[in-house]
């Protein structure tokens, strides 16, 4: 058999539930590159999350099936691997299962391979500098040393010695400023160490020095300068949003009740538990998703959603809780399974790990599926209250605005206390307003008497 003919296609994988296509945002190797067992060759980002994708064969790389900023759809050819010179691959590495051959299995780092004896250590995230690196000199190289040990990376490559300060981590944030024309150079950074973040190229790209700047690109097109529009394509995590919540308001009959709530005594509790336990502080966030999960086992109903194609309504016997975070690729939902199980120490600690990397881009997207509730705390952004959408298929979402100092009658008396406002967006399919509206009563009892929630579990 000729080398031609025992080379291995290894297709992209399916890399999340209900994800049917990546984007290709940096390959990891070059033709005629030499790869191991499940080394990372290539790195992409789905509607969900930027992922290492590794192969499951060894060999040399003979062909590259698709070029950065390429789509490619799940299934497809991704990297063409031939034996080593010699025809044999070497040793210790395992036959694999039909369906790894296909490349149709979950396929990440680790996965059915079934080789041992080998350690790999996780890849750090990299520090790449724009524009293109020249010479640097130390005071540069100090600089750059000290931001990358402030983010927790190391540099890739020295500094531009007329842009030192031009400390790029995320792939989408240089993709970002390609498209735009956005010389990063000039670009200001927010992130820790100075790093450019996602947030700060965009800003770039609404002054009028980047709209001039900005170079064609075919994948976005951009206005005549004169007339100040940006046309930007609805690709990526910004069209699985689009798409999600179009469908959400298709399909849910949803309805939003709210009240406002006297958060004083919550607050209090907060700095109670702190100051009993400085090692392990609990956020005001974590007390709210314990106050939700007391709330969900008094009303199963809302912890649902609806079987369209089978008629019927499932209630989940889990509480997997969805937390809306922010961040530089968009909102995501990161999701904390079975979080009834979960005390309110580990609600925190759970909570802000899951946060953290959301908005770092290193959670798997299984971890951005398969949520039966949301929290959402909109309140961060200094709003008081909103009619949120419904991640759909889940059956309810809670949103929180901020606290803030307002007058409040207490005791029949006038008094300064900490409000804010709760809002229930509900599926209207799964119940009525009465046990909507038990449960948003009872979650603003609690806020207003956290001792309730002793009661309640």
């Amino acid at each position: 058999m000729t080398t031609v003919e025992r080379t291995q296609v290894f297709l992209l994988p399916d890399l999340g539930e209900g994800l049917s296509e990546a984007e290709i945002v940096e390959w990891r190797v070059a033709v005629g590159d030499v790869v191991t067992v499940d080394q990372s060759v290539v790195e992409v980002e789905t509607a969900k999350a930027v992922v290492d994708v590794p192969c499951p064969y060894a060999g040399r790389v003979v062909t590259l099936h698709g070029a950065a900023g390429e789509v490619r759809p799940v299934g497809q050819p991704l990297i063409t691997i031939a034996p080593l010179d010699g025809g044999d691959e070497p040793a210790g590495h395992a036959t694999y299962r039909e369906e790894e051959r296909a490349g149709s299995g979950n396929v990440l780092i680790g996965y059915g391979t079934g080789h041992g004896g080998t350690t790999r250590r996780r890849r750090r995230p990299r520090l790449t500098l724009a524009p293109e690196p020249t010479d640097v000199g130390p005071a540069d190289a100090a600089r750059a040393d000290a931001a990358g040990a402030a983010v927790g990376v190391s540099a890739a490559a020295p500094a531009d010695p007329r842009s030192p300060s031009a400390l790029v981590i995320s792939p989408i944030v240089r993709r970002l400023a390609r498209e735009h024309g956005v010389d990063l150079g000039t670009v200001r950074g927010t992130g820790p160490g100075g790093v450019i973040r996602r947030a700060d190229v965009e800003a770039a790209v609404t002054a009028p020095a980047a709209r001039l700047a900005a170079v064609p690109d075919p994948h976005v097109t951009l206005a005549p300068a004169g007339d100040g529009d940006v046309i930007v394509p609805l690709t990526g995590v910004r069209k699985a949003i689009a798409d999600k919540l179009s469908r959400s308001r298709r399909e849910i009959p949803e309805v939003t009740i709210w009240v406002d709530v006297d958060a004083t005594g919550l607050l209090e509790t907060r700095a109670a538990i702190n100051a009993a336990t400085p090692d392990a502080p609990v956020s005001i966030l974590a007390l709210l998703a314990r106050i939700c999960l007391s709330g969900l086992r008094r009303f199963p109903q809302l912890n649902a959603r609806v079987d369209t194609e089978a008629q019927r309504i499932v209630q989940s016997a889990g509480v997997h809780l969805g937390i809306a975070a922010q961040t530089d690729r968009g909102l995501l939902v990161p999701v904390l399974r079975d979080a009834q199980r979960l005390t309110t120490a580990e609600l925190a600690a759970e909570l802000a790990a899951t946060t953290a990397a959301a908005r770092a881009g290193n959670l798997p997207p299984a971890r951005l599926t398969g949520g039966t509730f949301t929290l959402n705390n909109y309140g961060v952004f200094g709003v008081d209250g909103s009619t949120p959408i419904i991640n759909h298929p889940e059956a309810a979402l809670l949103g929180v605005g901020r606290i803030v100092d307002k007058p409040w009658v207490v005791d029949g008396q006038l008094a300064v206390r900490k409000v804010t406002q709760l809002s229930l967006t509900f599926d209207h399919r799964v119940c009525d307003g009465g046990v909507a509206g038990g449960f948003l009563r009872h979650v603003a009892d609690c806020v207003e008497r956290p001792a309730m929630l002793i009661a309640a579990v």
